[in-house]
């Protein structure tokens, strides 16, 4: 099977697209066909092996308990484990890979009680690939933080994956959103439900006058010291510079809310698997605005 493996770390460049052996499920597995995946800041700081503490996880010097990338992937179940009840062959999914990575391939096998989901009626397999990193990380942090109805909740970095989601998701809890973003990204964040836009390059979000239940950092950029005054009573602060808890049920929530029709994945741009360079390039830009998605099957939809 065709996929993009890596074997020393660096620039998009070590990324090459290989034939390499299809993998077979274990009794608990479902083998995926894969129809998209994406480009997520997990896959180029592994790629780049940035910060050097992914060497610790990956392999010193270079690659070796990851070479195929893909943080997270949609596709049709090919075949299923013997133990495997709860998927069909045939079967539409959506899943997160985690730590296994392997959705830079036209396969991949993950554990069926793992985080994996049939995919949304209402979404393509480009837009369901792109929604388990951005989408989980939004939701758990939020939950994790009380999130309820009423909450006045503030989003810096309101214009990428994760940020995005982060919007959709409190908009949909019945909290009011003031997002952070640049002044390109201000009418996506109010399509996405924001109440209140702070434009960064125009003022300094953390002079607000506004206070806040949930300050929630979705880029990683700024401090518990630095918005500790935007807080109510209370309040919490929390940023993706953590590790929030995995719960196997938390995918499915976000199905409910994508097919009733408030939670939307924002693509700028899709890439064919052929161009995984230029789309790690790209990302590793820091100007994507929400996600970008790769084509594994040319009839991906």
């Amino acid at each position: 099977m065709n996929a993009v493996v890596y074997k020393k770390y660096g620039t998009p460049d070590v990324l090459e697209l290989t034939d390499i052996p299809r993998p077979t499920p274990k009794a608990n597995e479902v083998l995926i066909k894969i129809h998209a995946t994406s480009v997520t800041a997990g896959d180029w700081r592994l790629r780049k092996a940035d910060p050097f503490l992914a060497r610790i996880f990956n392999g010193l010097f270079k690659p070796s308990r990851v070479k195929v990338l893909g943080f997270e992937l949609a596709g049709v179940v090919e075949q299923v484990g013997e133990k495997v009840q709860s998927f069909q062959i045939g079967d539409p999914v959506f899943a997160f890979c985690g730590l296994r990575f392997g959705g830079y391939a036209e396969y991949t096998c993950l554990p069926a009680n793992d985080l994996i989901a049939i995919k949304p009626a209402n979404m393509t397999f480009e837009e369901a690939a792109t929604v388990p990193v951005g989408g989980l990380t939004a939701w758990r942090f939020l939950k994790q933080n009380g999130l309820k109805a009423g909450d006045q909740v503030l989003v810096y970095g309101a214009s990428g994956s994760v940020g995005t989601f982060a919007v959709q998701i409190a908009k949909a809890a019945g909290a009011e959103v003031t997002a952070v973003c640049s002044t390109a990204n201000i009418e996506l964040v109010k399509r996405l439900g924001a109440d209140h836009v702070i434009d960064y390059t125009q003022e300094d979000f953390t002079s607000t006058e506004a206070r806040f239940d949930i300050v929630f950092d979705a880029v990683g950029k700024t401090s518990k010291s630095a918005c500790k005054h935007l807080l109510k009573t209370g309040g919490r602060y929390t940023t993706v510079a953590k590790n929030p808890k995995s719960n196997p049920g938390d995918l499915q929530e976000l199905k409910r809310l994508i097919e009733a029709g408030k939670l939307i994945s924002v693509i700028d741009r899709t890439y064919p698997l052929e161009q995984i360079r230029e789309a790690h390039t790209y990302v590793e830009s820091f100007r994507k605005k929400g996600n970008v998605a790769i084509r594994v099957l040319p009839e991906a939809s």
